[in-house]
């Protein structure tokens, strides 16, 4: 899990403070910094007739946090377009290591009926905002219509858990109107602190390829084993779609719970039929209305359940109660549904037995002028955004990354901006902002939208790497958080110096002088051909070593090869041009490497920007000829800000 330890205040208002102060009173508490008036429920000039602000003893007797725990059943939506919220606090009641953390003290906020006046009607939340945990305080005054709930309530009408966290995230946002629509994944992660991806399955083409669809199947069933938040939905594409059911019984506009993901066998396939061993690949969802299901294959009562034995029925806990809870065939869900949103949370804590990620984090800005250059569309400025430089160490490794800006959800806040990010491979000593990305890799792009959040997860090889961060269009200002989460130590760091400063330690050999450098050097070692042959079985596991003033740079090793291809690139801020480079290519060996020749460039005449194929030499100043050759990019300017 990420960390919790540290918690900030939400407009600096302690609970256990705030608490006690009440009791010492003797009165219940009253949150005037979210008061029980219009003021909460809406941003604009919208109202609703006959609202009643009602604490829950007013509402109902013997009232409860929580009636026998949490679960996907207690959270029904009510007047409010949030259903991307409900659907999440449906996720969130089935995994009870999160929503412990989302919901802390819940013993010690329950009703106590043997002591009444322990009871000071405050109670207390946990979102993840923008990388901190954010305590919300609320009281308990809730909006009534006819002494019922008009928001989120429980199917046990004396259960108020799901009614007060709602209204501690409207409050956290500013009123109930501004949880109006929104996207499932916002809820996700600001309950988790987690990355979350939604992905489109009609542009996976799901329902017609059977290997997709196993894959996905694969993935789930994964995210549900490290306890991933996620969900299902059917994007209406007009305002009179949406909510409207479809003739399965599914709705349009409306985000499901996925509340199960398994393999279930078949009737005949258990333990006494060795050589039947089918099983059908389900998922269970939830409806946060309540009520409402799918009604075809597998639908409750249906005549498919046969096929599966009572033991594995009981074992998956299939009831055929109205409680929108519901399963279906996976190929069949991925023929209705259009969207799954996956929130998986990030276990950054280095003493966890589970996979521990590596986080790299900063929080940003696009600023004019100077920092919001726009999309790589925009040429001219777009390597004037925010950069980011991370190291891939292993070939093997999964790096997710995540943007985020930082907007408001009400009318007079910032709107969202387009956004989104754009990966490159650069020079593995790189320590400077990229000046001209077309001297650069081009890896990926995550898609550009006006959404919250972005996620990417590249497959990137072992290497130096730099984030560009941008808004769509050029001169667009806002405030966003990157993160990135790597299998092993990524080096993430914000690029901000254009150029090697004088005095700075941590840069190449000119900086350690106190700068002065007149020239930058970028070379590219692309790849060898017929290097000399130092074993019958894999020839060589050669690898390069430039040299440059006195800056060192080593390429990864290529096994059991005498034609490696390296693809790797160094870059130099150099002060006297006239110092030698040199390129020297090594066998690495167990005990001592052996030297498969090198190249000396004494001149800058040939560092022309095209690709060179080179002759190698032995150690000694008129070395003898090596077999093989080098085929290398050079390019130079004595501008600094060329590459």
């Amino acid at each position: 899990m990420p960390c919790f330890g540290s918690v900030q205040t939400y407009k600096g208002q302690n609970y256990e403070k705030l608490k006690k102060e009440a009791k010492d009173k003797g009165a219940l508490f009253i949150d005037l910094e979210f008061p029980p008036d219009d003021r909460s429920l809406f941003y604009s000039q919208a109202k609703l007739a006959n609202v009643i602000w009602k604490r829950p003893k007013q509402i109902c007797e013997n009232p409860k946090f929580f009636v026998e725990g949490t679960s996907s059943g207690d959270v029904k939506q009510g007047r409010l377009g949030n259903c991307w919220f409900v659907a999440a606090s449906s996720c969130l009641a089935i995994h009870k290591d999160i929503w412990h953390k989302v919901i802390p003290d819940a013993e010690e906020q329950e009703w106590d009926e043997n002591k009444p006046d322990n009871y000071q009607g405050i109670f207390h939340f946990r979102f993840w905002r923008y990388g901190k945990w954010t305590d919300v305080v609320i009281d308990d005054f809730l909006p009534t219509i006819n002494d019922e709930l008009i928001y989120i309530h429980s199917q046990t009408k004396n259960e108020f858990w799901s009614a007060l966290l709602e209204k501690a995230y409207a409050k956290l946002f500013g009123c109930y109107e501004a949880l109006d629509g929104g996207e499932l994944n916002e809820a996700l992660e600001d309950f988790t602190g987690g990355v979350s991806v939604t992905l489109d399955m009609v542009k996976m083409n799901l329902a017609n390829d059977a290997q997709e669809r196993a894959t996905l199947f694969a993935r789930m069933q994964k995210e549900a084993g490290r306890k991933a938040l996620m969900a299902a939905s059917i994007p209406a594409e007009s305002s009179e779609e949406m909510e409207a059911a479809t003739e399965t019984g599914l709705v349009k506009g409306h985000a499901y719970g996925v509340t199960a993901v398994k393999n279930v066998p078949l009737e005949g396939s258990g333990l006494f039929s060795f050589f039947k061993t089918e099983k059908i690949a389900m998922i269970r969802l939830r409806n946060p209305w309540g009520q409402g299901e799918w009604n075809g294959a597998f639908s409750d009562g249906s005549p498919e359940w046969q096929k599966i034995s009572k033991d594995d029925r009981d074992k998956i806990g299939l009831t055929f109660e109205e409680d929108g809870e519901f399963w279906m065939t996976f190929d069949d869900y991925c023929k209705y549904f259009v969207q799954t949103a996956i929130c998986r949370v990030v276990n950054t804590s280095m003493f966890s037995l589970s996979k521990t990620w590596h986080e790299g984090l900063a929080h940003g800005a696009w600023k004019t002028p100077g920092r919001a250059g726009g999309c790589i569309n925009h040429k001219e400025t777009f390597t004037k955004n925010p950069q980011f430089r991370f190291d891939i160490t292993e070939d093997d490794d999964e790096p997710m990354f995540h943007l985020l800006q930082k907007t408001s959800r009400t009318a007079t806040g910032d709107q969202e901006k387009t956004i989104g990010f754009s990966i490159f491979k650069v020079e593995k000593n790189r320590r400077c902002r990229i000046h001209n990305h077309t001297k650069q890799t081009f890896m990926e792009s995550s898609a550009f939208k006006n959404s919250r959040s972005i996620f990417l997860q590249p497959a990137l090889k072992a290497g130096r790497y730099v984030a560009i961060i941008c808004t769509f269009d050029p001169n667009i200002e806002g405030e966003f958080l990157f993160r990135m989460y790597s299998s092993s130590a990524n080096n993430f760091q914000e690029l901000t110096l254009d150029k090697p400063g004088k005095g700075c330690l941590n840069y190449c050999c000119c900086c350690c002088f106190g700068g002065g450098a007149r020239l930058v050097t970028q070379i590219q070692i692309l790849k060898a051909e017929g290097l000399e042959r130092q074993d019958v079985a894999s020839g060589a596991d050669p690898y390069c070593i430039i040299s440059c003033e006195r800056e060192k740079v080593r390429t990864r090793t290529v096994d059991d090869t005498i034609n490696p291809e390296w693809n790797e690139s160094a870059i130099f801020y150099r002060r006297n041009m006239r110092k030698p480079i040199k390129i020297q290519i090594w066998n690495s060996n167990v005990i001592r490497d052996s030297y498969l020749g090198k190249h000396v460039f004494t001149s800058t005449a040939d560092f022309n920007d095209n690709i060179q194929s080179l002759e190698l030499v032995g150690r000694g100043k008129n070395g003898e000829k090596k077999p093989g050759k080098l085929v290398i990019k050079i390019t130079q300017s004595r501008n600094l800000l060329a590459v």
